[in-house]
């Protein structure tokens, strides 16, 4: 009983000890959460829903963003992504025009005849951009670590799509000025989008990033007068949702309490 008693007195006087040597070199106080600007590079891989879902297939968003952090965890900036995929769902796009006897076996390319009289392929593509502001909160899971936690985010702001038609060689008269526009289906609008993921800055001040799930939104219309395959006007209130895995890197620029720049 005797030996008992002295081991926890031990325990008592050692842990003690240690906090008071973690008041002297200043460890036992939370480190708080910094503040500063966030430069980041994202990107995303959707796959589609809604009305965008009946022209396109999966797409990629590459993207970067400008953000500030807050001293409570706060963020919010400016956010642009650009929107990739090559997987057109557009049964009757340019069937007046193509040629009928195409002997392509790619699914993404035309054929046309050009202004020598050859058969020449034209391939097609999903391209866009979204460009928008982004505001949210990064919710620490760990005291000593108050910068890394869960992370929510809001975007909201401005998207566009179209059909990429590429005649490289410019020697097919159907698809040059004012024609293009009749085949290429450009739609825009308002969107909104949410993402919850983990946020993680290390103390190496090199694996800066962020994974988690994200969701979009869109409020689209067709913006062509005429389209010149189906001989009919499009314009529609559209729907288009995107669900995605998105990843991305960052560059902090924190603040010391001594106002010091310090790039993590």
């Amino acid at each position: 009983m005797h030996r008992i008693f002295t081991l926890f007195l031990l325990l008592i006087v050692t842990s003690a000890s240690a906090q008071d040597k973690d008041k002297l070199f200043g460890t036992s106080e939370k480190p708080e959460p910094k503040h500063g600007f966030i430069l980041a590079g994202n990107g995303d891989f959707d796959v589609p829903g809604g009305d965008i879902a009946k022209e396109f297939g999966l797409s990629y968003r590459l993207g970067a963003a400008v953000l500030y952090k807050t001293t409570k965890n706060w963020v919010f900036g400016l956010k642009c992504d650009f929107m990739l995929g090559n997987v057109v769902r557009q049964d009757s796009l340019m069937i007046n025009i193509r040629d009928r006897y195409s002997t392509a076996d790619n699914t993404h390319v035309y054929e046309f005849i050009n202004n020598n009289g050859e058969r020449e392929g034209v391939p097609i593509y999903e391209r866009g951009y979204m460009i928008g502001l982004q505001a949210g909160k990064i919710i620490s899971l760990n005291p000593r670590r108050p910068d890394n936690g869960i992370v929510l985010l809001t975007s909201v702001g401005f998207i566009q799509y179209k059909i990429d038609i590429y005649n490289d060689n410019k020697d097919i008269p159907e698809l040059q000025g004012a024609y293009l526009k009749g085949y290429d289906r450009l739609t825009n609008g308002s969107f909104l989008e949410e993402y919850v993921g983990y946020i993680y800055f290390a103390k190496n001040k090199l694996l800066n990033f962020t994974l988690g799930l994200d969701g979009l939104v869109g409020f689209t219309r067709d913006r062509r007068s005429y389209l010149y395959d189906v001989m009919r006007t499009d314009n529609a209130q559209r729907v288009d949702f995107l669900f995605g895995l998105r990843g991305g890197w960052f560059i902090p620029i924190f603040k010391r309490k001594s106002e010091e720049l310090l790039f993590e």
